[in-house]
């Protein structure tokens, strides 16, 4: 039987978008292939028991990387992959070097911040090796422009958004009940927040110049908070929870805002916080060198039904269609962001979420894996 080799940082039980789509990559290339991972600790429960894995920690950064080119290089060796792929650009040079052992295909899946980046080091010995892939995959159009930024030809690239489950909307309401009354939140106008709480998803922004003016004009409006700083991300930034608690004590909103810590993705209760949610609302920033590369929550809230309002950054553009399922707001400006989710919780805004769904559907993990599976030939 055929083989391919994944290497990758980005695997359950690690949680986030990334790991989830790294997670449906394995799964689709063990339809047609042997295969043979190198990923994080634990990885091994997660993949089907005939899968060749070898498990490395991720912690420190430098251990991981070069656990994973020895382990990459005996597999290759052994198995003699016709397929390297790699999950993320962090395993480009290892992917790179393997492949060459037996002149296997070279692919490679990029996010925005593999390419942006900033760090002195790894742009100058990382990216240069996007160059040498035989493939790219991209999850957006921005990224693609950064990607082209860095010299990779045009047509050596393909834009393969990240998939979606979609949960059967008869279920929204009960859903909807259920998890409101869990947390006791009535019939409260309801706004949710989903992904790691680092500078770049704006939350604090939101919670410090937004947040006052929708309290202010929507009666007991109530924010959900679903997600945590990030520990074993290899850009990330501490304290960045401990800012927004003291900036929502000093304005007066802590009765507003409920902080639940972070869900896997296949845990029931993060659905029924799509479902019970009235808008999403996605702050996400311009940031020089760390950009939103798609914006997958946004995809996921659609999946349910559930609008989302987001500012118009890297590549947020492809996750939300605007009057369709959600409202894009340009970059920094607070006050059509404000009144854009004002005007959803007063119901002046009115998305069915049929149609809100209608966005969603071109995202289902089935279009993902006959899409991804037509790369590999």
């Amino acid at each position: 039987m055929k083989s391919a080799l994944l290497i990758t940082r980005n695997l359950p039980p690690l949680i986030g978008g990334m790991e989830r789509l790294v997670w449906h990559i394995a799964d689709a290339i063990h339809q047609h292939f042997r295969l043979l991972v190198v990923g994080p600790d634990g990885c091994s429960s997660h993949l089907s028991n005939d899968v060749v894995a070898r498990e490395i920690p991720i912690r420190p950064l430098w251990k991981f990387l070069f656990f994973s080119y020895i382990h990459a290089r005996k597999l290759t060796k052994l198995y003699q992959p016709e397929i390297v792929f790699c999950g993320s650009g962090l395993t480009a040079p290892i992917g790179y070097f393997v492949a060459r052992q037996v002149d296997a295909k070279k692919m490679v899946y990029l996010h925005g911040l593999d390419v942006e980046a900033d760090n002195f080091f790894y742009q100058h010995l990382w990216t240069p090796f996007f160059k040498r892939m035989d493939k790219i995959l991209v999850n957006s159009n921005f990224t693609r422009n950064l990607v082209m930024s860095r010299g990779v030809p045009e047509e050596d690239i393909l834009i393969l958004h990240p998939g979606v489950t979609l949960p059967n909307l008869d279920k929204k309401e009960s859903a909807r009940r259920a998890f409101r009354e869990r947390y006791g939140l009535g019939d409260y106008p309801l706004m949710l927040y989903v992904g790691r709480i680092t500078p770049r998803k704006g939350l604090y922004v939101f919670v410090e110049k937004i947040l006052p003016e929708i309290v202010n004009k929507c009666q007991g409006a109530r924010l959900v908070v679903i997600g945590e700083e990030p520990k074993a991300a290899v850009a990330k930034s501490a304290g960045e929870l401990e800012r927004i608690r003291k900036r929502l004590k000093e304005n007066g909103l802590e009765d507003h805002v409920l902080f639940l810590g972070s869900r896997p993705q296949d845990h029931p209760e993060l659905s029924e916080a799509y479902f019970a949610a009235d808008v999403l609302v996605f702050p996400v920033q311009e940031r020089p060198g760390d950009n939103e590369g798609f914006g997958m929550v946004a995809i996921e809230a659609a999946a349910h039904g559930t609008p989302t309002v987001a500012f118009k950054a890297g590549g947020v553009t492809d996750a939300v269609k605007n009057g369709v399922s959600g409202f894009l707001v340009p970059a920094g400006d607070i006050g059509q962001f404000s009144q854009r989710v004002i005007d959803i919780l007063n119901r002046r805004s009115k998305l069915a979420a049929t149609v809100v769904r209608s966005f969603a559907d071109r995202f289902g993990w089935g279009v993902f894996t006959k899409n991804f599976l037509k790369t590999l030939s």
